[in-house]
């Protein structure tokens, strides 16, 4: 199935490039990881091949914010049960608040979903369950002069990717190859599972 470092390497760069695009897709939302390995869940809303970059939404109150400003040492893993493939990445955050890649993220974003910049920061102490948001935008939609307040705590994680490592998971014999960026191309290499 997998015979080359060029099938491979159109493999895993195909997947990255459907996976914010399509919901449905396994990988539209991995697992990310920053220092001091604190992980969670995201969703991949972008990834440029040209520069190797994914671009990923966050609230600029997250503790993650001042751990990449920190330490911007990034992991992402995914992960398709159906392929049994697994990606590693790992590459170099940073965190944009303003711009033209917030703001056309901002921009590019629903009424709906921008609402959740308007609530408590992440991590606020409540009293019990909550969404953190005001009690007014609870199921419904703001308006665009309702969500003014709510820009200055969005931005963008983009992860310039250095590393890859691909493995497939095959009854027959898995394989891994690891990728590493150099310039504007990856180099590839064959190694064990």
């Amino acid at each position: 199935m997998f015979e080359t470092l060029d099938e491979v390497r159109r493999d895993w760069l195909g997947r990255l490039a459907r996976a914010p695009r399509d919901r449905k897709c396994p990988m539209h939302t991995p697992v990310v990881v920053s220092a001091p390995a604190d992980a969670r869940v995201m969703v991949l809303r972008a990834f440029d091949q040209a520069t190797g970059v994914l671009r990923f939404h966050t609230d600029t109150r997250s503790p993650k914010v001042a751990a990449i400003a920190d330490d911007p040492r990034m992991a992402v893993l995914l992960y398709d049960k159906s392929a049994k493939i697994q990606i590693r990445l790992r590459g170099t955050g940073r965190v944009e608040t303003d711009g033209p890649i917030a703001d056309a993220a901002w921009a590019a974003g629903t009424n709906f979903a921008r609402r959740c910049y308007l609530g408590d920061g992440p991590g606020s102490l409540a009293d019990g369950p909550t969404s953190g948001l005001p009690p007014e935008f609870e199921g419904a939609e703001p308006d665009d002069a309702q969500l003014v307040p709510a820009r200055p705590n969005f931005a963008v994680l983009l992860i310039e990717l250095a590393e890859v490592d691909w493995l497939y998971l095959a009854h027959t014999g898995h394989m891994r190859a690891q990728f590493t960026r150099g310039g504007e191309s990856w180099e590839g290499r064959w190694v064990t599972p």
